[in-house]
């Protein structure tokens, strides 16, 4: 039962920080929003680590793959507000939801086993990006979906390599310093160098935007990792339909409306990417 309420309660904050960040992404900017996301975590989580103290016999390979867990989120989450900025929610949330698919890939590089059905389903999920990147005749005005489409892309590539690092030294560290290294690097590479040029950006009217984004973030990761403890599986499969729920949300909140092909491709993700994270875990 833990991890069902984890892995929900997963995918309800990170669908939320999704929503919440692409409509303060076309306010204020993407990287405007990335620097709060990240200041706002760093606030959140760096208490939390300060009272759990430094972790101790820390190698190179180990601070390695930490700094590429804190970079490849923070690109990856810069990647995907610009494409929310440029583009429909409801296809770059599905997009940028195959990261678990590119860690897959990335497991399979450095050795481990690929099973003919993991092979299918990342096909399928292909397959679906591309059913989900057909653009329709109604788009917004001023939308690139294209460009939202490739930009979303580049951010599950990103995403994904955070996620195989993360793998690869979340079982050494505490909870929370699994958390709190994208944080780190977003602060130090994006927030404190816009603060001291003055380009940050805010409005009255992002300002709750950008507090719910960060704090889901922070929350759903931490959900997620707790989940996990009892049942990776469940909790993976569930989390993973945080895309699901920003597209559904999506199209009542924002009236995105679709072509049925974009439906059909951002189902068969939905589902591919479930599949895929059952069997790999």
């Amino acid at each position: 039962m833990i991890a069902i309420v984890a892995g929900l309660g997963a995918a309800l904050c990170w669908a939320a920080a999704t929503l919440c960040a692409a409509q303060a992404s076309r306010r204020i900017g993407a990287r405007s929003v990335l620097a709060w996301v990240m200041l706002i975590g760093l606030t959140v989580t760096a208490p939390v680590a300060a009272l759990s103290g430094i972790p101790r016999d820390l190698h190179a390979t180990e601070l390695t793959w930490i700094g590429l867990a804190g970079a490849g989120n923070v690109a990856g989450l810069l990647l995907a507000y610009e494409a929310m900025s440029r583009g429909k929610v409801s296809i770059v949330a599905p997009i940028s939801s195959t990261e678990g698919a590119i860690a897959a890939l990335l497991a399979v590089a450095t050795g481990e086993a690929l099973g003919v059905s993991s092979a299918i389903l990342l096909g399928l999920i292909v397959v679906g990006v591309v059913l989900a990147s057909l653009t329709s005749t109604d788009d917004r005005a001023g939308a690139h979906p294209i460009e939202a489409t490739l930009l979303a892309g580049a951010a599950a590539c990103s995403f994904g390599v955070g996620l195989f690092a993360t793998a690869r030294v979340s079982n050494a560290l505490p909870l929370v310093w699994a958390v709190i290294p994208p944080r780190l690097v977003g602060v130090a590479v994006v927030a404190l160098p816009l603060l001291a040029t003055r380009r940050v950006r805010i409005e009255a009217a992002a300002v709750p935007l950008v507090l719910t984004s960060g704090v889901c973030e922070v929350a759903g990761f931490t959900a997620f990792s707790l989940g996990a403890r009892h049942s990776v599986a469940v909790s993976a499969v569930l989390a993973s339909q945080f895309a699901a729920f920003a597209a559904l949300a999506a199209f009542v909140m924002f009236r995105e409306r679709l072509r049925q092909a974009q439906v059909v491709g951002i189902t068969l993700i939905a589902l591919c990417v479930a599949l895929l994270s059952a069997i790999r875990a």
